[in-house]
């Protein structure tokens, strides 16, 4: 039975982190081996299941100790279809998956959550295709359709919501928000952008938050950004617009580094922990309401422990 899915403890003024890069933690920090970039695949055996866990703990505490709240995602970014398949799962496999990684995290949270410590479960979901490439974009309805049996298996699960990461344009948006609503589980849309603030499909953040919100009716619950540094999107956000209103949460990459020099590259770029939490700490000083932080690409328990510091020092 889930915890929050009737209402989200985030949605107030308080701060909540997340987790950071998940996949270039495993993958740089642990040496482990992810086909496709695909951290579920992990699920398939104890020792794997452990390694997730693992990975989880050091951010939980560092939000428990700070008196923050934590978002607790899912490692189900690529279990969907077309991913699944490149690695051999069934439909049913896939859906059963799915299932099992919230359980694992929920066990997880178990450890962990407190009376002033709340703990939301989220079932993570990922693009269709490649988060850097638009490519062949589908339909909203089509991509209601496709992303519906992943969103369908967390709201049959004690998962509190889901959140799509990486999202490069508006129809996958908004059908991912319809399929949510269908399946009456609450959603958050996190849109990436490339280093001019725009999403690879070529839409500005105010442009896809507006249509998405449009075309379903103010559906997900609220947007956040992912998978960019705050250097490229700062200059995109509007002190005072309608819209910002509706971002509250960020999750950038430690690296200035493009999309595509990311993909390029063979090392990872952990940036500088102190400066990111800074420059979260200057990007709240005008936007005080962007209180989801946490990492993504090149990021770990420094970064975000470095991130809820200098916020909290600053608030």
């Amino acid at each position: 039975m889930s915890t929050y899915r009737d209402g989200l403890p985030q949605m107030q003024n308080r701060i909540f982190l997340t987790d950071g890069g998940l996949e270039t933690s495993l993958i740089f920090h642990q040496g482990i081996e992810l086909p496709h970039f695909a951290s579920f695949h992990l699920m398939r055996d104890a020792e794997g299941r452990a390694k997730l866990t693992d990975y989880s703990r050091p951010f939980l505490a560092t939000a428990r100790s700070g008196g923050y709240g934590f978002i607790l995602d899912t490692p189900t970014w690529r279990a969907n279809a077309d991913w699944g398949e490149k690695l051999g799962y069934s439909a049913e496999a896939l859906a059963a998956v799915n299932r099992q990684a919230v359980a694992l995290m929920d066990e997880l949270r178990a450890q962990y959550v407190g009376d002033d410590f709340p703990i939301v479960l989220s079932g993570a979901i990922g693009p269709r295709g490649d988060g850097y490439v638009a490519g062949d974009v589908m339909s909203v309805s089509e991509a209601e359709a496709y992303h519906s049996a992943q969103i369908d298996s967390f709201a049959d699960s004690n998962a509190d919501m889901v959140t799509a990461f990486t999202m490069n344009n508006v129809p996958e948006a908004t059908g991912i928000t319809r399929a949510a609503k269908r399946a009456n589980i609450p959603v958050a849309i996190s849109f990436t952008v490339e280093t001019d603030g725009r999403l690879p499909a070529g839409q500005s953040l105010r442009e896809a938050i507006e249509a998405v919100d449009e075309q379903t009716g103010g559906g997900p619950a609220y947007y956040m950004i992912n998978c960019a540094h705050p250097v490229h999107f700062m200059q995109a956000l509007e002190p005072g617009a309608t819209w910002m209103g509706r971002l509250r949460g960020i999750r950038a990459n430690a690296s200035q580094r493009s999309h595509e020099e990311l993909d390029q590259s063979p090392d990872l770029d952990d940036g500088n922990p102190l400066e990111l939490g800074q420059q979260y700490s200057a990007l709240r000083a005008n936007f005080p309401h962007i209180t989801i932080l946490g990492g993504c690409c090149g990021t770990d328990h420094r970064h975000v422990a470095s991130i809820g510091h200098a916020c909290k020092m600053a608030a």
